[in-house]
């Protein structure tokens, strides 16, 4: 009697331990996941395929450039986009190189760096930017992951202004 007493414990302790524990998140997978939308991303913008690019974002996503008043949802990414494309000297390049995931799995961020060719707005000659971005991804209710809050900051000094006339 003894025996099936502790061996009845035991089951009901095993068993109420698996039912409070949450399957671990698998955070190689989600790395990977995150890092395909960033290519998905890249690849859009360098085809100059707004549409493509403003799919990556969150419906109440934000995204923030310099130069640019920030783009709230994915109306104003989509028009911000659209012109930032539409420069014939557009080219960018960016790669994360860390990533922090929650232990929820549902929000990833990273850091990483890029480099951008933009025209002058007055010249049109080309322009070469580099700097750092944190992008926020979080998961979608049909397990995709888009952008959330995106932002990057440039390492350029800005452009002196001009002389005053005298």
């Amino acid at each position: 009697m003894r025996t099936n007493c502790i061996l009845i414990l035991s089951a009901l302790a095993i068993i109420l331990c698996a039912c409070g524990s949450e399957p671990a998140v698998n955070k190689i997978a989600i790395e990977k996941s995150v890092t395909e939308v960033e290519k998905g991303i890249l690849k859009a913008a360098n085809g100059k395929d707004a549409a493509a690019f403003t799919s990556s974002y969150a419906a109440d996503a934000i995204l923030m450039t310099p130069g640019m008043a920030p783009m709230k949802g994915t109306d104003a990414i989509s028009a911000g986009v659209k012109e930032l494309l539409a420069d014939p000297n557009f080219k960018l390049d960016f790669a994360s190189d860390r990533f922090e995931i929650a232990d929820s799995g549902e929000l990833v961020a990273n850091h990483g760096s890029y480099t951008l060719i933009v025209s002058d707005p007055v010249t049109k000659q080309p322009i070469n930017d580099k700097g750092s971005y944190v992008t926020v991804f979080r998961k979608q209710k049909d397990g995709a992951w888009k952008a959330l809050l995106d932002i990057n900051t440039s390492e350029v000094p800005p452009p002196a202004p001009p002389a005053p006339d005298r």
